[in-house]
């Protein structure tokens, strides 16, 4: 669950109101949450940074169902953000209906929430299109600004993924031979990559320049052997290359 001190941040708190941190387009969402309750928070704490929720279900196959008859009237959500497990089993329902939906809407953008870090899943997830997707921790969900600001970018086609998600697939991936070539700098600056970071972000958070960044961002393409394409988005192979190794 979403820790009290941030649900707190889902609507009013006495006669404050949030405000968007930034302008946005209008964005499109489905979410897929069991618990009444969240499904809720979540929906109220969206709405109010500016994003329409278009529709709110408590399990996979209706979720499935949803973003079917949305797309049949020409209204296809820009991103589902769902639980991973969800009735009638709470195992792996949410999952397995966001593969299914991006298996026919390529271009949706797909958010799950779990409450643990669980490898397969999210390898499941990060092993289909490069294109929107994210994994988060649940009780991470408190900063409103920074899920939301996730929710957008995963709506664009960029990646959101929760740091101890990243840190335990690239300590699992480190054994691969493909990552023999990186060093620890080219290591950490990818795993930020991995946290959906620009790079200028990431120079802040390594306190290095941008154009140190931009160095290691083109050895770690050159060393994992992605040569540049306007098919392909770069940041996002060499993450799921390091991941999958």
């Amino acid at each position: 669950m979403i820790p009290a001190h941030g649900a707190a941040g889902m609507g009013e708190t006495g006669s404050r109101q949030f405000t968007p941190a930034r302008k946005v387009a209008m964005r499109r969402v489905v979410i897929a949450e069991d618990s009444v309750l969240l499904r809720e928070g979540l929906t109220r704490l969206l709405t109010d940074r500016g994003l329409e929720v278009v529709a709110g279900v408590g399990d996979g196959a209706a979720l499935v169902k949803t973003v079917h008859d949305l797309a049949a009237s020409d209204a296809l959500p820009d991103v589902v953000v769902s639980d991973v497990r969800m009735p009638p089993t709470h195992t792996d329902e949410g999952l397995r209906a966001c593969v299914e939906l991006r298996g026919r809407y390529p271009h949706l953008g797909v958010l799950v929430l779990s409450q643990f870090v669980e490898e397969r899943y999210a390898s499941e997830l990060l092993a289909g299109s490069t294109r929107g997707v994210g994994y988060l921790l649940k009780d991470r969900v408190a900063e409103v600004r920074e899920f939301a600001d996730a929710v957008v970018r995963v709506a664009e086609g960029g990646t959101a993924l929760d740091p101890e998600v990243v840190q335990q697939l690239l300590s699992r991936s480190r054994k691969g031979d493909v990552l023999a070539n990186l060093t620890p700098r080219e290591r950490e600056v990818l795993g930020l990559m991995a946290e959906g970071r620009t790079n200028a972000a990431v120079a802040k958070q390594l306190v290095v320049s941008d154009g140190a960044v931009e160095k290691h961002v083109s050895n770690i393409f050159l060393k994992l052997g992605l040569a540049q394409s306007p098919e392909d988005h770069r940041r996002v192979l060499a993450v799921l290359t390091y991941l999958n190794s």
